[in-house]
């Protein structure tokens, strides 16, 4: 009985000692990212991350570190590990708000909106995705314009050569008749130049 018991406490110290060391590391990088060293914070972040990998907050700040380091894509998948282990609303909500930033940065414009209206699910009064979220959704129906203003240009580009052949036949026949008429002239002017056939004079 004392045995389970010693095991017991050893494992509640070493995950004791492993949420500590989490906790430094956030620390650590809460104060080289407030220094602007965001790759610094991100080491950090990455060591709080390794010593407890569900720590909602290490995954939050490790995506806003490389966000700010301008790494988009690590960002992203920063922002979706504390999404999957996040128990605080608002962290979800600035989660989701911060995900659709840098998915938006990556051009991935329909995620991002789907991001900025989970982040309004979670906080409906977040201005900012709210205003996000309209800037998306214009410039998802701008990029739709254009699509379609290409696809009608590229018909119309298709269908132009067809016109020309057209046109080109049509010009070639034209030229066909007037050469024919041309040739029917210079056949009446020809008949008409000949001279009559010679009468025998009568003998009288």
């Amino acid at each position: 009985m004392k045995k389970t018991c010693f095991i017991a406490i050893l494992f509640l110290m070493g995950a004791v000692l492993k949420a500590q060391s989490a906790r430094e590391n956030i620390f650590k990088g809460n104060e080289a990212y407030r220094a602007g060293q965001f790759i610094k914070a991100a080491d950090a972040y990455e060591k709080a991350l390794a010593s407890s990998p569900s720590d909602e907050v290490a995954a939050y700040n490790l995506g806003t570190a490389w966000f700010r380091a301008g790494n988009q894509a690590d960002a992203e998948r920063m922002f979706g590990i504390a999404l999957a282990n996040a128990k605080s609303t608002n962290l979800k909500a600035d989660a989701w708000y911060n995900k659709g930033v840098s998915l938006t940065r990556q051009g991935k414009l329909r995620e991002s909106i789907d991001a900025y209206k989970e982040a309004l699910r979670s906080n409906p009064s977040d201005g900012l995705a709210r205003e996000n979220l309209i800037r998306a959704l214009r410039e998802q129906q701008q990029k739709k314009k254009q699509e379609e203003e290409r696809e009608n240009k590229k018909k119309e580009q298709e269908s132009q050569p067809a016109k020309s052949n057209m046109k080109q036949q049509q010009v070639q026949q034209l030229l066909q008749a007037l050469r024919e008429q041309e040739r029917k002239l210079q056949q009446k002017i020809q008949q008409s130049k000949a001279p009559s056939p010679v009468r025998q004079e009568k003998d009288w």
